[in-house]
């Protein structure tokens, strides 16, 4: 059970190619043929994850940059420009606050478990038995928070043994609705 994707396509290639591909009949061309194609893909979204976000960055702030140059035209084409503008204001704001990498926050999000881990164990030897017991309480309602929230995130997987009782991760998230646009 694992939640990060570069680690489940990890997993996935070795499993495919140290199982799958040489259990498959070697006559069998066009399943020799998947197989190759499968791991093909699984290594191209194994090189392109660690920079997919910055690609979009990129790609929006260009796309910014455009917008503002069909601005600056001087065409009279109100119906076409006032979206333009509008649009265009509220990509500056998303890209604004994307200035931290999913890789930062990742990497912050590592660094402070360690900083809390021996953060408790100091402040375990440190305390009294009501501190150790307040300490216990917070950890454990902590724990159980993230591990709802690592079982839902999880859910395709199919582990849970009853996946109604556990609620979705958009709606752990707060996120409302989850944008389906092609790119």
């Amino acid at each position: 059970m694992q939640m990060r994707p570069e680690i489940q396509i990890q997993s996935i290639m070795k499993a495919m190619s140290d199982t799958l591909m040489p259990a498959l009949d070697p006559d069998n061309k066009l399943a020799q043929e998947q197989a190759k194609l499968i791991m093909g893909m699984l290594a191209l979204m194994q090189k392109q994850m660690p920079v997919q976000f910055r690609f979009d960055c990129d790609e929006l702030e260009r796309l910014i940059n455009f917008s503002q140059g069909m601005q600056s035209l001087g065409i009279d084409a109100t119906d076409a420009i006032g979206p333009l503008v509008q649009d265009a204001e509220t990509a500056k704001k998303i890209l604004a606050g994307a200035q931290s990498s999913p890789t930062d926050v990742l990497a912050s999000v590592k660094k402070l478990r360690s900083t809390i881990g021996a953060a408790v164990t100091q402040m375990n030897a440190a305390a009294d038995a009501a501190g150790k017991a307040r300490l216990k309480q917070l950890m454990l309602t902590v724990s159980r928070e993230q591990l709802l929230r690592d079982r839902s995130l999880l859910l395709m997987q199919g582990w849970e043994p009853d996946p109604d009782k556990v609620p979705t991760i958009e709606s752990l998230l707060g996120i409302h609705s989850v944008p389906t646009t092609a790119g």
